[in-house]
């Protein structure tokens, strides 16, 4: 009999509808924290969402980093369950954007290193500033080279 219990449960098991299971990712979550206790509420809080592998905790940065199988605004929520105020990650680095100081990418209140992302900061590369920057580059080998 206990053959036949376990031949059945494999059965009901194996029939349910397996859920969908999100993407790995990166989730990037700006918390504003000024203590070690706010950093650690906040870890404990999103180390008990189901996906998570790994988190770091930037208190300088005031950035939540988040990998794994886990889904933006389900960690947006945990974080907000704290108490902290919480939004996703608006900048991108420096280095990343090919107009940094275009109308609306700079903000004085970003970390250092750091602008906002906005569309118009990256630029078109079929404009004809784009095509004149690629024309003195190092990483082009038909580049002009006057030295």
């Amino acid at each position: 009999m206990g053959f036949l219990d376990n031949l059945a449960e494999c059965f009901t098991a194996c029939s349910k509808p397996k859920e969908k299971l999100t993407p790995k990712q990166t989730v990037n979550i700006r918390v504003k924290m000024d203590c070690e206790a706010c950093v650690r509420k906040v870890t404990n809080a999103v180390e008990g969402l189901e996906g998570v592998e790994s988190v770091d905790v930037n208190k300088k940065l005031q950035r939540v980093t988040v990998n794994g199988h886990v889904d933006i605004n389900e960690v947006l929520e945990e974080v907000k369950s704290t108490g902290k105020t919480a939004d996703v990650w608006p900048f991108v680095p420096y280095n990343l954007v090919t107009f940094p100081y275009v109308n609306g990418a700079y903000d004085h209140k970003a970390p250092i290193g750091f602008v906002r992302n906005v569309p118009h900061a990256v630029g078109d590369p079929k404009s004809p500033e784009m095509k004149l920057m690629g024309l003195f580059n190092d990483d082009n080998p038909n580049a002009c080279s006057i030295m």
